[in-house]
């Protein structure tokens, strides 16, 4: 378990700072070690009181957990003036950590300075050459590179000139641009862009900590740069969408999200594993298809594939008996997860669905059990729809749900050039969808 020092000040509220790093390290595996630097009174809707630590007091920190604990990575957070920023420069340089990234927490998001000019310079002059990283967001990245950045090329120049500073490597975070958010690092010879949609969320308190001890513990595992990069802006992303509803401000992200979502995922998986044990007992064969069955069931707030669960390699027959050589795992399907995805946009308790073969005695038998049945047609797909590889299943499925007053059972399409006619069972879970396959089946069997 690698040792992952935290130096920086201590949030109240328990969003931001040491509270949030130590979240951070603790889930994704690493050991948190602390070294507080200012105590503040504060909550989600702002600072109410800071009390500086003692120099002589950072340094005993310092000194106790690295004497005897040792550590292989630190990263810094708040660090109030120059005089701290001088220890703590100093304590690392006769301390070297393996792995240094730098946090400058110099500007709030409201644009607000939060460090003194000489202060900033202590951080420009003496940490960033120690660092293996440094994080700036956009106004930090200003500070830091002597000019304002505001728009791709300027991230790129502030990134080249703060590494020439001295730092390894250096990640312009691109939250406060308009539009979806760019992040670019530079890692002292190529540039690398992360892109991603925007997430609409109050939980932004913590996000700047939260991706930094992210990636000094993934650095420290010994995970190359622009995965860590990439790996630590998924974490952040999960914890921003899935943050606790506390405070009436900028409420905190959520660094356990990912232990929850493991979790959960792990209760779904077992779930669909029932769920495919009760189809094969029910030897339903006959309502494989050509291009074989896939059961899906997504997270409450899937957002892709990776959130859907799903079979790997899809479920097939043999005769009447059912096979899958593989346990349900996410993102496995992208067919049948596209169809729960569009559904679940239109009702987002619909998040289960499964494939069946097409027949007239199969939708009529539909109709007997008194499902809700709704179609789409593919001569009716648009052809920039039908050009984008996978976008008919999105697409018919919204076709087929629009103006819909009530969730739909199924879903069917009579095909089209090399296109099987195909039905979709829906319902909120693999159990429910499962059912209704049975049904189908023995229904069938009466006819």
């Amino acid at each position: 378990m690698k040792r992952i020092l935290t130096i920086a000040g201590s949030d109240s509220g328990g969003g931001a700072g040491i509270q949030a790093d130590l979240k951070t390290i603790t889930c994704l595996g690493g050991y948190g070690l602390s070294v507080l630097t200012a105590l503040t009174a504060q909550n989600t809707l702002g600072v109410e009181a800071v009390h500086d630590l003692p120099l002589d007091f950072i340094q005993a920190q310092f000194s106790a957990v690295v004497g005897d604990i040792g550590l292989d990575a630190a990263k810094t957070g708040m660090l109030s003036s120059a005089g701290v920023v001088s220890l703590v420069a100093d304590l690392l340089q006769t301390h070297p950590a393996p792995i240094l990234v730098v946090d400058p927490v110099m500007v709030a998001k409201g644009g607000h300075r939060l460090l003194s000019e000489d202060a900033a310079a202590a951080v420009t002059e003496q940490l960033l050459p120690l660092a293996t990283l440094v994080t700036p967001n956009l106004p930090e990245a200003g500070v830091l590179a002597g000019f304002e950045v505001m728009d791709d090329a300027s991230m790129v120049e502030a990134a080249r000139q703060i590494q020439a500073l001295g730092a390894g490597a250096v990640l312009v975070k691109g939250g406060h641009l308009a539009g979806d958010p760019v992040d670019v690092l530079f890692d002292g010879r190529e540039i690398h862009r992360f892109a991603g949609p925007r997430i609409q969320t109050r939980h932004t308190h913590g996000t700047g900590c939260t991706l930094s001890a992210a990636l000094a513990t993934l650095l420290a595992q010994g995970t190359p740069l622009v995965e860590a990069v990439g790996r630590a802006r998924d974490f952040l992303r999960r914890a921003m969408r899935h943050g606790p509803a506390v405070g009436g401000g900028h409420r905190p992200t959520n660094p356990l999200a990912g232990v929850d979502e493991m979790w959960r995922i792990r209760q779904m998986i077992v779930a669909v594993e029932s769920a495919l044990r009760d189809l094969a007992a029910a030897r339903v064969g006959r309502l494989i298809p050509e291009v074989r069955s896939n059961l899906a069931w997504a997270l409450p707030e899937a957002a892709g594939y990776e959130d859907v669960v799903a079979v790997p390699g899809r479920i097939t027959n043999l005769g009447d008996d059912l096979v899958w050589l593989a346990p349900p795992v996410p993102g496995a399907s992208r067919h049948i997860a596209r169809v729960v995805l569009a559904a679940m946009a239109s009702f987002p308790e619909w998040r289960s669905a499964m494939n069946v073969r097409f027949g007239p005695e199969i939708i009529a038998a539909c109709r007997d059990l008194g499902y809700e049945v709704r179609e789409f047609s593919r001569a009716d797909e648009p052809r920039e729809v039908k050009a984008r590889e996978g976008g008919t299943l999105e697409w018919g499925t919204r076709a087929a749900l629009e103006g819909a007053a009530a969730p739909p059972d199924i879903v069917f399409d009579l095909g089209d050039v090399g296109k099987e006619p195909m039905v979709r069972v829906l319902g909120r879970d693999p159990s429910e969808v499962v059912d209704k396959v049975i049904a189908i089946h023995r229904r069938l069997e009466k006819r």
